[in-house]
């Protein structure tokens, strides 16, 4: 039973890493195309979604049947639960690929826009974050994960500046009003983005040190703001 219960949890592991390779890959791709303004880059991108999505259904069931039929306990049963949480957040992620693609096409006229608003510089923040959040489970590396969650403060203010500079051109140039309103719903994705790659980090840390944190760090940060 327990070599049964071994070669399934490393099948899972092997599909969550596959999972994993994916989104990156998606993520990347996505980022590029926003920080070059080559459209062409995010071709395919909606239709390897449907290989995440499969992903997904199988991760799920992969769980429920190891949680089924072998009852794990201890850190085995922090790796499932860890695995569903993190798969969910990792086909999260893939969906914002394909919406940052779809807002890129819209936009791809408007890199001088962009560059201005540092929703470039945005974008990479929050693509390095999902590729840190992603070996940060793969290594079990809790010093890597929490430098995912240090990092989630940069994207939420570069977030933030991008929404300030946006609304400013908008109000003095009319003419950019479209491509503006296309520009703030693209970084809120980002911001989306980033935040998935801060749950996956803080599921790490729960898979690895059996402590739970999830939105601690926001938590403290709204608190900070407040006094």
């Amino acid at each position: 039973m327990q070599d049964k219960f071994v070669t399934e949890t490393a099948r899972l592991e092997e599909n969550l890493i596959k999972m994993a390779s994916l989104v990156d890959e998606q993520v990347t791709r996505a980022t590029t195309a926003l920080e070059t303004g080559d459209w062409e880059i995010c071709r395919g991108i909606k239709n390897k979604d449907k290989e995440i999505d499969a992903y997904d259904n199988l991760i799920n069931t992969q769980c429920e049947n190891i949680l089924a039929l072998f009852q794990p306990v201890a850190s085995d049963l922090r790796f499932i639960l860890s695995a569903l949480m993190i798969n969910n957040q990792l086909e999260r992620c893939g969906d914002i690929a394909v919406n940052i693609a779809q807002r890129i096409k819209k936009t791809k006229d408007q890199h001088a826009l962009i560059t201005e608003s540092k929703i470039v510089e945005m974008g990479k923040h929050a693509q390095l974050m999902v590729k840190d959040a992603i070996d940060s489970f793969i290594r079990k590396d809790t010093a890597l994960a929490h430098t995912v969650l240090a990092n989630d403060e940069i994207v939420d203010k570069l977030n933030k500046e991008a929404f300030k500079i946006l609304v400013a051109k908008m109000q003095t140039d009319p003419a950019s009003v479209e491509a503006g309103a296309h520009l703030i719903v693209l970084s809120r994705h980002i911001e989306r983005l980033a935040d998935h790659a801060t749950n996956i980090a803080e599921d790490s840390i729960f898979y690895v040190e059996a402590e739970f944190i999830a939105h601690r760090h926001k938590l403290k940060k709204n608190g900070d703001q407040n006094e």
